[in-house]
């Protein structure tokens, strides 16, 4: 009778625990960082937004969706994110089923249609960071959710204040059926963090604030709500739902005395995260180091002013950050002898451990256990960072920086947004396909993948196989607008969208095939020495 009681009681423990770790597919695997410029801020005048897709399920691919003419009384269907079934041969992936539809506008822009598509024709630019919010928030009765959202706004919008305005009147009308979301959203003016929470189960419509970043300040979202006090009287700052203050005084988070904290009142949880908080501490470090801001602050201003101008060159190390030489370094405890019987960190020790790994070596890192984790992932499906330039005509002018995988060991590549076509791996999606040559993001996940078995070793070789590269491609794509903008300048606008696109397309190709060969090289090389 006691061996049944034990086996009972474990059986009964096992299947609550179990329980406890379900986790909500619209929130798993979405821990997302973006970082946004003002065009005081950046060192080219660009307005930027940016965002690292650090999920476990979402697609590899990034396609061209052309702009569109729609018949009068044409609707268009809306679909929910759900966990695919697992197959064997593929990998984790959501799949989307359809939830209903909405009547459909005249004309969609063109847009790049990433699992959160990212970027228009008229340079209107989107990043995206999951924040999760109070769980009673969340709406069942609704039809729009963060990636969708995303899509409509390019497809119907030009400007940031624009796209706040559609995005509040269609999750009025149709509902918010995500967790709590940031967008960061720019055009070539001005960028804004916009956070959005449903209204409650079984209601329709949504809660959601919106702030300027300053034009000279840079901020971040880093899955937690950053926008706390908010000032509707300053226009040109601040925008709200309309139930922005209700809500929370209908359910007791906001006693309508005390000043008003949006991220208190919604997401309170959001702020106590140390993988959240290091990390905007960690971009505001780096960008502006003056400040010698407390790495162990629960609050950061919502934006800083940087040090120096920043660059693109600038943001993409942030990007591939991990926070090496500070303490937070998860590789900083493992550590070998020298030669000279020095200490130093091992060349086996990687800052992309996975959790039995970080059990193992007993290090407080990693996601699930709301420890460390850096700005770059391994588990990063993709990355971007969009340049929106008032100085440039928008055939030019919007441009993203785009880089699959582990950002610390891939390369961004520039896809413009008005190209016509991309090369074929890059519109392949990697989930789909299993391992396979015709998708991009297999040729980076297996460099990122193998370079994790001896961090220390390869990530230099693959720092002087990409460095170079990447400088190529910067170098390069002035060259190609200076010439893109003579022949718009003669009345070539074909010519010129042909120019961009070839360039895209060749910098792509060249990119995948130096990632196989750099994948085939790191293999053989140290083979035998993990």
């Amino acid at each position: 009778m006691l061996r049944k009681i034990i086996l009972i009681s474990v059986i009964i423990f096992s299947v609550v625990t179990l329980s406890a770790q379900q986790v909500d597919p619209m929130t798993e695997g979405m821990e997302c960082t973006s970082i946004t410029i003002g065009k005081k801020a950046s060192a080219d005048g660009s307005v930027i937004t940016s965002h690292t897709d650090d999920s476990h399920r979402s697609r590899t691919n990034i396609m061209v969706e052309p702009a569109a003419d729609h018949q009068k009384g044409e609707r268009q269907t809306l679909y929910k994110r759900v966990w695919a079934p697992n197959e064997p041969g593929k990998m984790n992936r959501y799949a989307d089923i359809p939830v209903g539809d909405i009547p459909q506008v005249a004309h969609t822009n063109q847009f790049l249609n990433t699992a959160y598509p990212c970027v228009n024709e008229y340079q209107l630019a989107i990043g995206e960071s999951t924040f999760g919010g109070r769980s009673e928030l969340k709406s069942d009765s609704g039809l729009i959710d963060c990636q969708r959202l995303c899509m409509l706004l390019l497809q119907r919008c030009k400007t940031a204040r624009e796209a706040i305005k559609t995005a509040g009147e269609l999750l009025k009308e149709y509902g918010w059926i995500d967790a709590g979301e940031c967008l960061t959203i720019a055009d070539k003016n001005e960028v804004w963090h916009l956070e959005i929470l449903g209204p409650g189960k079984g209601k329709m419509g949504a809660v959601w604030a919106a702030q300027r970043v300053p034009d000279d300040h840079v901020a971040v979202n880093a899955n937690a709500s950053t926008i706390r006090k908010i000032d509707l009287k300053n226009k040109d700052y601040f925008m709200a739902s309309d139930n922005v203050y209700s809500l929370a005084k209908e359910n007791g988070w906001w006693d309508g005395k005390e000043t008003f904290r949006f991220a208190y009142a919604y997401a309170p949880q959001s702020r106590t995260m140390i993988a959240c908080r290091r990390r905007e501490w960690r971009v505001f470090d780096l960008l502006a180091p003056s400040l010698h801001l407390d790495p162990n602050s629960e609050n950061y201003p919502f934006s800083v002013k940087p040090d120096t101008l920043v660059t693109l060159e600038k943001m993409m190390s942030v990007f591939k950050d991990y926070y090496e030489g500070t303490p937070y370094d998860m590789r900083k405890n493992l550590t070998v002898a020298d030669k000279d019987g020095k200490q130093v960190i091992s060349p086996m020790a990687n800052p992309f451990m996975k959790g039995d790994e970080l059990r193992l070596f007993k290090v407080n890192g990693g996601w699930n256990e709301l420890g460390e984790r850096n700005i770059a992932v391994h588990f990063t499906v993709y990355g971007t960072i969009i340049q929106c330039r008032a100085d440039l005509p928008d055939e030019v002018g919007a441009l993203c920086w785009f880089a699959l995988d582990n950002v610390a060991s891939s390369i961004y590549v520039p896809i413009y947004a008005n190209v016509t076509d991309l090369p074929t791996t890059y519109k392949t999606d990697g989930r789909e396909t299993g391992f396979s040559k015709e998708a991009a993001w297999w040729a980076f996940n297996r460099v990122g993948t193998i370079a994790c078995q001896r961090w220390g070793d390869m990530h230099v070789v693959i720092d002087q196989a990409w460095q170079p590269l990447e400088k190529k491609f910067i170098e390069e794509h002035y060259r190609v607008e200076t010439e893109a903008l003579r022949l718009l300048r003669n009345g070539q606008r074909q010519e010129a969208i042909r120019l961009l696109t070839n360039f895209t397309n060749e910098c792509g190709n060249t990119a995948v095939e130096n990632a196989w060969k750099l994948g085939d090289y790191i293999w053989t090389t140290f083979d035998g020495m993990w």
